[in-house]
C-alpha cells in the first residue's frame, strides 16, 4: 500500500525540532513520504507526547551532527533525499557543515527547507531565539485580540495556539511539494519560510487597511469602540454586557442541555432565514427585510437586509430575544442535527477532549486512534491534507528505527535542471470558490505562477463585506467572469472553461460538489489529469455523519475546541480573537493536498480530488495538545481572559513603561541568575516566582530588560500590535521597489487599486526561494471585469456573448462601484 501512497516516491531527511519542522514532516509523512528524523545522541529535543504524533509513519535515525562521522553519514544521506527540512536557528546549519549551499554541492536536485523564527537576512531580528511564543508577541498576535477583548480593556492577552507554526509548516509543505512539481525545470532549491513572515500571512485580515472604510461593514463591536474612543470612553464592558453587541446570526445561544451552541450565518443570502425556519420562527423571518446587499446604503429600501452583515439595530434584539428562547427548548445534540439537515451553518461548542472522541471526528479521519505509541493506544488529530481514494490517509503507525545500512543501498538523485521561474508557472486553475477559505487556494497559487480564473454567480449568493472587503486580498492575482450555472449557456461555458484547466477549486461539502457536476466519475471521463482542489468545514478521508453539514472558520472553532479555551469555559466562549484564523489556514492546506496531487500526477497519470477541511485546520492550529490516550496529563493549557502566559519563564509581563514578554524555558532560573537585579529570585519555586517577577520587572524600563536577559536561548521582547507591524513595514507600491526577501515583515499599500481607494495588503514573502519566482499578484478585479475576455478565450463569438449578458446567463458587474458604501 505504501508504495501506491501520493509521495512514495519521495524521500525526506527531517532535521526538526519542537514544533514547525517536526509538523511538515508529517505532513509530508501523512501523504506517504518516507520521512527520517535525525534525533541527536541524547534523544529529540522534544520530549513530549505531542511528538509521538508528529513523529508518526516516520523512520528515526541518531546522528551525531558534532562528530566527523555524524555529519560525513548525514552528507551520505543526503545525496540520496529529496528533501531536507531544519528549523534551527539562522547559521546553525552551516555551523555544522551541512548548510544549504554545502549540500546542494553533493545534490544539486535537492529541495532544502528552512524554517527561522525570523528571516535570515534581517539584521534586526535574525538572532532571536525563535519560540513560538516570542514570534507571537513581536508580530503582534497577543495584543488587541478580538473585538471582545478590546472591549473588555483585556491587553495583551496570551493564547496557547502555535498560530505561527501552523502557518509556517503548512507553507513549508506546500512549498517543497511545488519545488518538487517544478524540479525537472529548475533543479533543487533552497527555501527560507521564517515563522514570522507566514504568521503575519495567515492574520491579514486583522492588518488590511482600507482607505475611508465605509461605516455599512462595520459590526456592531466595532461601532461600539468608535463610539467609546472618539468620546473618550473607558473600554470596560463585562462579558455578560457584550451580549448586546453581538449579531443574532454571529453569537452562541445556550440550549436546554446547558450547551452553547454556535451559530455563524449572516453574509450568505439564504442562510438567516434557513436559521429562523429551524427554530419555527419563519413568521419572523417573512417579517425582516430582504434585498439586494450590493445596493449602496442611500438606496436601501430599510435600516438592513437579511443577506447583509450584520442585522440592523432597530431589529437586532428582537431577533436575539426569539432566538434565544427557541434554543432552550431542545438540547444542543437536537439542534446539531436540525441545522445539520437544514443546511444552516451552526455546531455545538465542545472541549478539545470531548472533539477527540467525538463520533463524526473519528468516523470522518479528522481524528485517528493511532496503535502502539509509547503511550499505547493515542487518538490524535488526523491528516491536514489527503488525496481522495489514498489508501493510507487513515492509516498510520509509530515512528520506527532505520536501518542506516538500507538508507544508503537507496540510488543517489541524479543531476537535474537548473533553471529558475514560477514553480506553476502555465498551471491553469478555475476558481469555483467564496469566502476566505477557499479563494485563498487560488491567490496564493498566484504567487507561485499560476493562472488563475474566478468564476462566480451572476446574481451574489455573499454580501460585499466577504466578496469585496475581504476579497481585496483574497481574489488577488485572479481574472473574474460571471456566469449563471443554473442555465444551458451558463453550464456549456463552464464546461468549456474546465477543458482549459488543469486545476479546479471549489469550497462545499461531496453534496454540493455533486450537484455541480464535479464527481470524482465525471471529472475522470472528462480529463483524467484533472485536479479538484475541494474544502468543506467537516470533511475527512472518509465519511462522518456531519460531512455534509455547512460551517465557517468559527464553527470549526467551536467544534474542535478553541473557542471554549479561548474563553475560559463553556459559560463564556470566545472566537479565537482574529478573523479568519482557521479559513486562510485551510485555504494554505488546500495547497498542501494539491502538492501531492500534482506529484503524483507526474508519477502516474492519474489526476483526481485533493482535499482539507476548516476542522482539520482546527486540529493544526492546536497540534501541540490534539491528543489523547489512557493516563494522559489534564488539558490544562492556559485558557480564559486572564491568561498571560505559560508558567513564569515563558509570560507576559509589564515594565516600567511598557509590556513585553519573557521567553526562557529551558534556561529558567539560569537566566535570572545572570542578571544582578534578578539573581536573588533565581532559586524561587515557580508557585512564588511569577509575582516575585511581576513586581520586579515594573521597576525598570523594557529596554533594561531586554539587554539583559537577551542572552543564549532567553530573550525579552516587546508586545507589538499587528497595526504596528503593518505600518512599521509598509512600503507604497507606485514608488518603491517592493522587497520581499530582506525584512521579515513586508506590507504594500496598493495606492493605485481598481477600487479607488488605497489599500495596505500583506506582502506575499512567508515562502523566499532561491531559484524558485514569487510573484506579486495583481489587484483584486472587480467582479466580472473580465467576462468578455475569458469567453471569448473559450471560443465565443462577440454576439454569442452579448447574448448570454443580455439573458443573464453571464453577467459584467455586481453593483455599480466596486466596493458598495
Amino acid at each position: 500500500m505504501t508504495d501506491t501512497r501520493p509521495l512514495s516516491h519521495i524521500r525526506v531527511l527531517d532535521f526538526g525540532h519542537y514544533l514547525a519542522g517536526p509538523l511538515v514532516g508529517m505532513m509530508l509523512a501523512d501523504l506517504g513520504a518516507e520521512v527520517i528524523r535525525i534525533d541527536p545522541p541524547q534523544g529529540p529535543r522534544f520530549d513530549d507526547p505531542a511528538f509521538d504524533m508528529l513523529s508518526r509513519g516516520k523512520k528515526t535515525l541518531t546522528l551525531d551532527l558534532k562528530s566527523d562521522a555524524g555529519r560525513d553519514a548525514a552528507v551520505e544521506l543526503v545525496k540520496r533525499a529529496d528533501v531536507l527540512i531544519e528549523n534551527f536557528r539562522p547559521g546553525v546549519m552551516d555551523r555544522l557543515g551541512l548548510g544549504p549551499d554545502r549540500l546542494r554541492t553533493v545534490n544539486d536536485q535537492l529541495i532544502y527547507l528552512s524554517l527561522p523564527g525570523f528571516a535570515s537576512t534581517d539584521p534586526e531580528l535574525a538572532h532571536l531565539p525563535a519560540w513560538e511564543a516570542v514570534i507571537a508577541a513581536y508580530t503582534g498576535q497577543f495584543t488587541d485580540m478580538g473585538l471582545n477583548r478590546r472591549l473588555m480593556g483585556i491587553n495583551p492577552s496570551f493564547t496557547p495556539l502555535t498560530l505561527a507554526s501552523a502557518y509556517g509548516a503548512s507553507f513549508g509543505a506546500m512549498a517543497v511539494q511545488f519545488a518538487l512539481a517544478a524540479r525537472d525545470r529548475n533543479g533543487g532549491d533552497h527555501i527560507e519560510v521564517p515563522l514570522a513572515s507566514a504568521l503575519l500571512e495567515g492574520l491579514v485580515y486583522n492588518c488590511e487597511q482600507v482607505e475611508d472604510y465605509p461605516e455599512r461593514y462595520k459590526s456592531p463591536r466595532e461601532v461600539e469602540l468608535d463610539r467609546r474612543a472618539s468620546q473618550g470612553l473607558p473600554m470596560n464592558l463585562s462579558f455578560e454586557a457584550l451580549s448586546e453587541f453581538l449579531d443574532p446570526f454571529y453569537r452562541t445561544y445556550t440550549c436546554a442541555d446547558g450547551r452553547g451552541f454556535y451559530v455563524v450565518s449572516g453574509s450568505v443570502a439564504t442562510h438567516p432565514r434557513r436559521v429562523l425556519e429551524t427554530l419555527g420562527l419563519k413568521d419572523l423571518a417573512d417579517e425582516l427585510p430582504d434585498f439586494s446587499a450590493y445596493l449602496d446604503t442611500q438606496d436601501w429600501p430599510a435600516e438592513w437586509s437579511m443577506r447583509n452583515y450584520p442585522v440592523g439595530p432597530s431589529d437586532r434584539a428582537r431577533v436575539s430575544t426569539a432566538m434565544k428562547q427557541a434554543f432552550l427548548t431542545r438540547p444542543s445534540h437536537e439542534w446539531e442535527e436540525l441545522f445539520g439537515t437544514a443546511k444552516a451553518p451552526a455546531t455545538a461548542q465542545r472541549f478539545s477532549q470531548e472533539w477527540l472522541a467525538d463520533p463524526h471526528a473519528l468516523a470522518s479521519g479528522l481524528v485517528l486512534q493511532v496503535e502502539g505509541t509509547q503511550r499505547g493506544t493515542m487518538r490524535q488529530m488526523g491528516n491536514v491534507a489527503w488525496l481522495a481514494g489514498d489508501p493510507g490517509a487513515a492509516d498510520k503507525t509509530p515512528a520506527t528505527p532505520a536501518d542506516m545500512k538500507t538508507l544508503l543501498a537507496a540510488p543517489e538523485r541524479r543531476s537535474g535542471g537548473q533553471g529558475t521561474g514560477g514553480w506553476l508557472k502555465g498551471l491553469k486553475v478555475l476558481d469555483l470558490t467564496n469566502v476566505i477559505a477557499g479563494p485563498t487556494i487560488g491567490s496564493t497559487l498566484a504567487r507561485y505562477g499560476a493562472e488563475v480564473t474566478l468564476v462566480q454567480p451572476v446574481e451574489p449568493s455573499v454580501d460585499p463585506w466577504n466578496t469585496v472587503v475581504f476579497g481585496v486580498h483574497a481574489q488577488r492575482g485572479k481574472e473574474s467572469v460571471l456566469l449563471n450555472l443554473r442555465t444551458e449557456a451558463g453550464q456549456d461555458a463552464l464546461a468549456r472553461l474546465i477543458a482549459h484547466a488543469d486545476v479546479i477549486t471549489m469550497n462545499g461539502t461531496d453534496e454540493q460538489r455533486d450537484r455541480l457536476g464535479l464527481s470524482p466519475d465525471r471529472l475522470a471521463q472528462i480529463n483524467p489529469r484533472l485536479i479538484l482542489v475541494q474544502l468543506d468545514a467537516f470533511g475527512g478521508p472518509m465519511r462522518g455523519p456531519k460531512s455534509d453539514h455547512l460551517g465557517y472558520d468559527d464553527l470549526a472553532q467551536a467544534a474542535t475546541g478553541v473557542m471554549v479555551r479561548f474563553g475560559g469555559g463553556m459559560e463564556t466562549p470566545e472566537e479565537h480573537a482574529h478573523f479568519g484564523t482557521i479559513d486562510v489556514l485551510t485555504g494554505f492546506c488546500a495547497c498542501v493536498a494539491l502538492g501531492a496531487a500534482l506529484l503524483r500526477l507526474q508519477e502516474t497519470g492519474q489526476g483526481g480530488v485533493a482535499r482539507a477541511s476548516l476542522a482539520g485546520a482546527g486540529n493544526l492550529i492546536q497540534a501541540q495538545f490534539m491528543y489523547d490516550y489512557d493516563g494522559r496529563e489534564p488539558f490544562d493549557e492556559p485558557s480564559g481572559r486572564e491568561a498571560l502566559g505559560w508558567g513564569p519563564f515563558y509570560h507576559c509581563y509589564q515594565a516600567s513603561d511598557d509590556w513585553f514578554f519573557f521567553a526562557a524555558p529551558t534556561d529558567r532560573s539560569a537566566a535570572l541568575a545572570r542578571v544582578s537585579d534578578l539573581a536573588d529570585l533565581a532559586e524561587l519555586p515557580d508557585v512564588e516566582l511569577h509575582a516575585a517577577l511581576s513586581e520586579r520587572f515594573r521597576t525598570k524600563p523594557l529596554a533594561h530588560w531586554r539587554e539583559h536577559l537577551t542572552y543564549g536561548s532567553a530573550t525579552v521582547v516587546p508586545m507589538a500590535s499587528l497595526h504596528d507591524t503593518r505600518d512599521a513595514s509598509l512600503q507604497l507600491e507606485s514608488v518603491d521597489e517592493i522587497d520581499l526577501t530582506q525584512s521579515t515583515f513586508r506590507v504594500i499599500r496598493h495606492d493605485q487599486h481598481p477600487m479607488g481607494r488605497w489599500c495596505d495588503l500583506v506582502a506575499p514573502n512567508a515562502v523566499r526561494p532561491q531559484s524558485g519566482v514569487i510573484t506579486i499578484p495583481g489587484p483584486a478585479p472587480k467582479y466580472g471585469a473580465d467576462t468578455r475576455v475569458i469567453l471569448e478565450r473559450v471560443g465565443y463569438s462577440d454576439a454569442q456573448i452579448t447574448d448570454m449578458i443580455d439573458s443573464g446567463a453571464a453577467g459584467e458587474s455586481w453593483s455599480e462601484k466596486y466596493l458598495p458604501t
